[in-house]
């Protein structure tokens, strides 16, 4: 095949790359041509092509290509005859397992808009999911069903229980009996690619999660995107151990193999013990990963399994350019493709090359097409204007805000679908940038690009800090600890320990006589997700406060955890031990060499 220089070499030929961001073009190019087709049609495509081809594989169950069709079809039906309208809302509570996707699969189908509510949250934080997503139903995995009544009362309106599995006449049984054939064209609602399809819950910048919207053009456009640049074949597994309530683990990674054909392996959680086995035992030849997921691995001691694969791709982000030629060499991975996106974002960048430490680029025949651009902020964090009103581009290698530009509703690229809630979308969006009237998404992380046209990640902005492949909002952190017995001020914030991705959660705190370090432990664990929780705390006579009278959060940062420099008690979660213990000079010591993880 032969192109413009402008995607290949001098001699007009596609490199490499260039036929791999083409084959993405073309898949994508197609949506729009028929804007009443969904994902759940082309499952069914393969259904009727391949039936017995395996689609979704587990310890738990396995559905081939007919089978998850037929379910797929059986919640639609199910929805439409429990009489919930298109456009409404059901709540998803369940853990990683293959029925987990055939439901919102099929509830979207419906024209049902399906709340993928992390599995992990609890107490006022999985309650304030529940009531942003407006649901009118739940589905709650039978495991889940304690978490959830503990959120009750927290609650402000109760949404209709439906419990799968675990009894006898729950809504497993309820579903099992509709009919597994297609749908005829009476039974079809009216779904297109501009409708919601999905509600995935990001934490943002700050403050409790929100719920950002994900159409049915968007799952789609992700699918196809990454079939495209992953080279998917029906002859691929995927190894999926990420939660499947995010974005990442529950739409691109199986929804890019489904609209190939091909089959993905759902893992429980990532257990790095266990990792190379399961790869092995489902004959995988591509894993998704995040960034951390490579360190743990790396950590783990050396095996004969960890190069007993046919792993031929491993896709995903934030793996860090010091350990990524640890990670191709010791583990022999052929490739790896990194990329950076946010689930409410409107552009994302591909390393399709394989430079090391890249996030991606966007390559001079896409730049049309996705409009990006890092822009100079001031010290309060706001972006620095010139003297004529316009936003400032920063250098090569100066890091800025990352911004993308959103598109006109007609345009495939840059659109910006927002959150349920209209106040949040507003903020992410900054206007009057480099033209009068132009508009621009706020990423809220710092990039810097090279000379070369390589994005490379710098930061978070703003109080979220990125802890064990999440976000964790420290308004969040911040109230679970004030809610604590004795906590009469806390500030959290995200500290670095040296080999550890992403940032640690410390939190400041000053107490009175009724604290109690040993009853922390279990009062964090009721109210915030494992990876929320500080895994340091210092505690103080007081708090500083700036002249506005917000709590100083810079200075504990640069103070770190070192007791040998920070005057006041400082502790550290012990998870095994489920307390926080005294930390001195000797656990500090083996902290920082790795030998004591948090």
């Amino acid at each position: 095949m032969t192109i413009s220089n402008r995607a290949g070499d001098n001699d007009g030929k596609a490199t490499p790359a260039a036929k791999l961001w083409l084959k993405a073009i073309e898949l994508t190019s197609r949506i729009d041509a028929t804007p009443d087709r969904l994902l759940a049609d082309l499952i069914d495509d393969w259904a009727a092509r391949s039936p017995a081809q395996p689609a979704l594989l587990s310890d738990r169950e396995s559905l081939d290509y007919r089978e998850l069709a037929g379910r797929i079809r059986r919640y639609a039906r199910w929805a439409m005859a429990e009489r919930i309208a298109a456009g409404d809302c059901v709540g998803l509570l369940m853990p990683n397992r293959p029925d987990y996707l055939a439901a919102w699969l099929g509830l979207s189908r419906a024209g049902v808009v399906v709340a993928l509510i992390n599995s992990n949250l609890v107490g006022a934080s999985l309650a304030h999911c529940i009531d942003v997503s407006g649901a009118g139903h739940l589905i709650v995995a039978a495991e889940l069903r304690d978490a959830f009544e503990r959120a009750v009362p927290h609650l402000a309106r109760l949404p209709k229980l439906l419990l799968q599995g675990g009894e006898a006449g729950g809504l497993a049984t309820a579903v099992a009996g509709y009919d597994d054939g297609p749908l005829s064209p009476a039974e079809r609602r009216v779904v297109t690619l501009d409708d919601r399809a999905l509600m995935i819950f990001t934490s943002g910048t700050t403050g409790l999660p929100k719920a950002a919207n994900v159409s049915h053009r968007r799952v789609l456009t992700w699918a196809r995107w990454f079939e495209g640049l992953m080279e998917a074949t029906a002859a691929d597994r995927l190894y999926d151990c990420l939660p499947l309530c995010h974005s990442v683990g529950g739409v691109v990674a199986p929804c890019s193999m489904l609209a190939a054909g091909a089959s993905v392996v759902i893992a429980d959680k990532f257990s790095a013990s266990r990792f190379w086995q399961d790869i092995a035992r489902w004959d995988c030849s591509i894993v998704q990963y995040i960034g951390e997921l490579g360190r743990y691995l790396l950590q783990s001691p050396p095996s004969a399994a960890e190069r007993a694969h046919r792993l031929r791709l491993a896709c995903g982000n934030g793996l860090r350019g010091d350990i990524w030629e640890a990670v191709e060499t010791r583990f022999g991975i052929p490739r790896i493709l990194e990329f950076y996106a946010a689930t409410e974002g409107n552009f994302s960048l591909y390393n399709v090359e394989g430079k090391r430490g890249a996030i991606g680029r966007v390559p001079p025949f896409l730049k049309h097409r996705f409009p990006a651009a890092i822009i100079r902020l001031g010290a309060d964090g706001a972006p620095l204007r010139s003297a004529d009103g316009w936003c400032e581009l920063c250098g090569p290698d100066e890091p800025g805000e990352a911004i993308g530009r959103i598109g006109a509703s007609e345009e495939r690229g840059g659109r910006f679908e927002g959150y349920t809630d209209a106040a949040d979308t507003e903020r992410k969006i900054l206007r009057d940038v480099f033209a009068p009237g132009d508009a621009w998404f706020r990423t809220g992380d710092l990039m810097r690009l090279d000379r070369a046209g390589y994005f490379y990640f710098v930061d978070r902005i703003g109080d979220t800090f990125r802890w064990k492949g999440e976000n964790v909002a420290t308004a969040e952190v911040d109230a679970a600890l004030l809610a604590c017995p004795g906590i009469v001020d806390a500030v959290s914030y995200g500290v670095m320990i040296p080999g550890a991705d992403g940032r640690a959660g410390m939190a400041a705190i000053a107490i009175d006589d009724r604290f109690d370090i040993a009853a922390l432990h279990q009062h964090l664990a009721g109210r915030l997700p494992p990876y929320a929780q500080p895994v340091l705390i210092r505690i103080r006579d007081r708090l500083d406060l700036t002249d506005t009278f917000k709590l100083k959060r810079s200075e504990l940062v640069r103070d770190g955890f070192d007791p040998a420099t920070v005057g006041d008690r400082l502790f550290y979660r012990d998870a095994a031990g489920m307390t926080y213990r005294r930390l001195d000079a000797e656990s500090f010591a083996a902290i920082v060499a790795g030998r004591l993880r948090l």
